[in-house]
């Protein structure tokens, strides 16, 4: 499991789990599976204790033993993209932020003048927040950069398993709402299996490479049923999060496309969290239901 930016880990004979969308493959801690190109071991972050038993000339003896826990490095490539989308028509989803700390890093949502959701797992404690934009490599005239003053992970966050990876960014001035900047509506209900969506973001166009396009780039998708959701991710869906994509593969969000948009019917209903590697056959992308947020959003806007 990666996400579409961080890291985590899952204890036992697993693949290690990385948050948010990051396009490598990860390495199994028990070293029993080579690395993919984007991917290096990291140092060991646990210590583990194991029940083993060895039988020594016809007697059995039980002990402890400890071993090291390893979890892959990811190569410093947090940029996400789409893949299998196309070019956005220009500020047509013009809700969409980019989140920079020098670069950019994450994807985002405004849903007030001065209130953007993210994904919990794209924290950093200072952020710029650009509107406005279409080609991240120019300036086009149509930008506002402004800083954040308070980013607010939602209080249940498990980075482990990524459940409630949602988070709240105040900006430090309204933005401007024009035709270039404009806010994306909360969801009045949960969209059902089947619901057309729309997302978008500057991350990697490319499942298996780095291909980091300028311009923002977008993808339509179904949300898919439950049991499909599940079956692909087998233990590790939340009542929090929904699958949506192509189990076939070959289209997704990826690499930088982090905590940005999933748009159904004008309304906001998922924000891009994690999968694993990016359009693969049988592994979607896993989105945070935005509807099961909305009490906390409303109560944190009103509170910050």
């Amino acid at each position: 499991m990666c996400w579409r930016s961080g890291s985590h880990h899952r204890s036992g004979n697993q693949t290690a789990v990385m948050p948010g969308r990051m396009q490598s493959s990860f390495c199994n801690h028990t070293l029993q599976q080579s690395c993919h190109p984007h991917c290096q071991m990291g140092a060991a972050t646990e210590i583990q204790t194991e029940r083993i038993s060895v039988k020594l000339h016809g007697n059995t003896t039980h002990a402890n033993r400890t071993v090291p826990v390893f979890i892959a490095a990811p190569i410093d490539d947090e940029d996400d993209k789409i893949v299998g989308g196309y070019e956005c028509r220009k500020n047509s989803a013009s809700y969409q932020a980019s989140l920079q700390s020098g670069y950019h890093f994450c994807g985002g949502s405004l849903i007030s003048s001065t209130w953007v959701v993210s994904a919990a797992h794209c924290y950093k404690s200072r952020i710029q927040v650009r509107l406005g934009e279409h080609n991240i490599a120019v300036n086009e005239g149509t930008e506002q950069f402004i800083d954040s003053v308070k980013v607010i992970m939602h209080p249940s966050y498990n980075s482990r398993n990524l459940d409630n990876d949602i988070m709240l960014i105040k900006l430090s001035r309204p933005a401007s709402l024009n035709s270039y900047v404009s806010t994306v509506a909360l969801p009045s209900s949960c969209a059902s299996s089947g619901t057309r969506c729309l997302v978008s973001g500057w991350g990697n166009l490319s499942g298996s490479s780095s291909n980091y396009p300028d311009t923002l780039r977008c993808l339509d998708l179904p949300i898919l049923s439950s049991s499909s959701c599940n079956s692909a991710y087998p233990g590790q869906i939340t009542s929090n999060m929904f699958c949506a994509g192509f189990m076939e593969g070959g289209k997704d969000s990826c690499q930088g496309d982090s905590g940005g948009p999933v748009v159904c019917n004008g309304q906001l209903q998922g924000v891009v969290s994690w999968g694993y590697g990016c359009a693969q056959r049988n592994k979607p992308g896993v989105y945070t239901k935005v509807c099961n947020y909305k009490s906390w959003i409303s109560s944190t806007m009103s509170s910050n």
